[in-house]
């Protein structure tokens, strides 16, 4: 089989769909430098963009044997790549609004700007990942999904009460640490940055 041209992307995708690895190979090649100037006009970021490119193939690798060769290739990577670029900015949102709530007038906005959105986004999404598994989903699908109580406990067939204590209970544990994590940095900027 001949994959250095990418005339029948199909018979590329069906290989890569059996763990071909040369398959896969050709795929990241040909896409892997589109999907990074895609992710880099809206990120503004080359690390970002370059992490979002490694995530996307990751996935990729890990559903390759869901992939179907009558369906676009190029479609598929690029939702994917979109839907992390839209969970990365709501992540911001939330973390953006967080300084305002939590924060205030306490930190000036020349030491907030210079902590950066990359270390607490990584922080907060490590702080998650600590959460039991439930309570961990109902916090995703809350705050990165944007549901509503009320349709987290249908989606999950659970009570709005367990929902609400869910995320009292995931909020507080990441408040608690966040505010942490925030004190370390300002210290950290403060003494040798500033």
């Amino acid at each position: 089989m001949n994959y250095k041209t990418l005339e029948n992307e199909s018979l590329l995708v069906k290989s890569l769909s059996k763990s071909n690895l040369l398959a896969f190979n050709t795929l990241y090649n040909e896409y892997s430098g589109r999907l990074y100037r895609f992710a880099f006009g809206y990120l503004k970021s080359e690390d970002e963009a370059g992490e979002l490119v490694q995530e996307v193939f990751t996935t990729i690798w890990e559903k390759r044997a869901d992939l179907k060769e009558e369906l676009s290739f190029k479609s598929f990577l690029f939702t994917i790549a979109f839907n992390i670029i839209k969970k990365h900015f709501r992540t911001r949102t939330y973390l953006n609004e967080y300084f305002k709530k939590e924060i205030g007038d306490d930190l000036d906005m020349q030491t907030s700007q210079k902590i950066t959105y990359d270390s607490l986004y990584q922080y907060v999404t490590e702080l998650v990942n600590q959460l039991p598994e439930r309570r961990r989903e109902i916090f995703i699908k809350s705050r990165f999904e944007g549901l509503s109580i009320k349709e987290i406990a249908k989606k999950l067939g659970i009570s709005h009460k367990t929902v609400e204590n869910q995320l009292t209970d995931a909020l507080k544990f990441i408040r608690t640490n966040l505010n942490k994590e925030i004190i370390s940095a300002i210290l950290f900027f403060a003494l040798f940055i500033s």
